[in-house]
């Protein structure tokens, strides 16, 4: 079986994120860039599939620009075996739309013939969490999202969910589209064997055009700002006190 894994290539979990004076969106410059950690966690999710020899091909697409070559290379230092780049945009700042990215994707699955896809639930940048399911829906595949849990058994694929009333075990048959939650697994880290290997993997070249699909955005970003700074709290003597306050100040008694 073959398993597709989509990364993407956003500011570093680390970085506290600044916004441009102008309010018109995120500042990237000298900025350090890295893998959706969603992502990540797929790729590990897809080489555990392959060390158990439930998958024989691990195939990762990165969506954006040039520069997206570095995160292909680290999923490929993990462990995957080759890699599809499609050039989507020349600006580092212009974030391919999630339907976009879908339809792109569903060219790539229909060239590729995976019997799995394994996506992140949402990326850390714009939190969308649609990808996965516009993939599900256009290819008219099974789907199975925020997965803390995941097993293949043959035909069929069993899939642990995490949903506001706890958990939620599921069978989905394949080939189906799978989104994976932060407690599927630990991601591994790259060794320096693994990373000079990756230099020599293959990695295609393409493009939204080649693949017949327009990612001109449909949503424009009308202002950018940073989140309001919280009210310093305060001591109450009593149980009293802070009843009234709650009741009178907060207003949420």
């Amino acid at each position: 079986m073959k398993v597709l894994v989509p990364v993407k290539r956003v500011i570093d979990y680390n970085v506290k994120v600044r916004v441009k004076a102008d309010g018109s969106g995120v500042d990237l410059a000298n900025v350090k860039m890295s893998m959706n950690p969603f992502d990540e966690i797929a790729v590990e999710q897809a080489i555990r599939l392959k060390e158990a020899g439930t998958a024989d091909e691990i195939v990762v697409v990165s969506i954006g620009v040039e520069k997206n070559q570095e995160t292909l290379r680290t999923a490929l230092a993990m462990g995957a075996d080759r890699a599809i780049l499609v050039n989507a945009a020349d600006d580092v700042h212009n974030d391919i739309e999630p339907l976009a990215v879908a339809k792109i994707l569903k060219a790539i699955v229909e060239d590729e013939a995976p019997g799995l896809v394994l996506c992140g639930k949402q990326a850390i940048d714009n939190d969308m969490n649609a990808t996965g399911q516009m993939l599900s829906a256009l290819l008219g595949w099974s789907q199975a999202t925020f997965a803390s849990e995941l097993s293949v058994d043959g035909d069929t694929a069993n899939v642990t969910r995490e949903v506001d009333g706890g958990l939620q075990t599921i069978k989905v048959n394949m080939p189906a589209v799978v989104t994976v939650d932060l407690r599927l697994n630990e991601p591994r880290y790259a060794s320096l064997p693994n990373i000079m290997k990756a230099k020599k993997k293959p990695m295609d070249v393409k493009t939204a055009a080649d693949l017949g699909v327009d990612v001109s955005p449909r949503l424009a970003v009308v202002k950018t700002s940073e989140p309001e700074e919280r009210a310093a709290g305060v001591k109450v003597a009593d149980v009293a006190e802070l009843v009234a306050k709650l009741k009178d100040e907060a207003g949420v008694l």
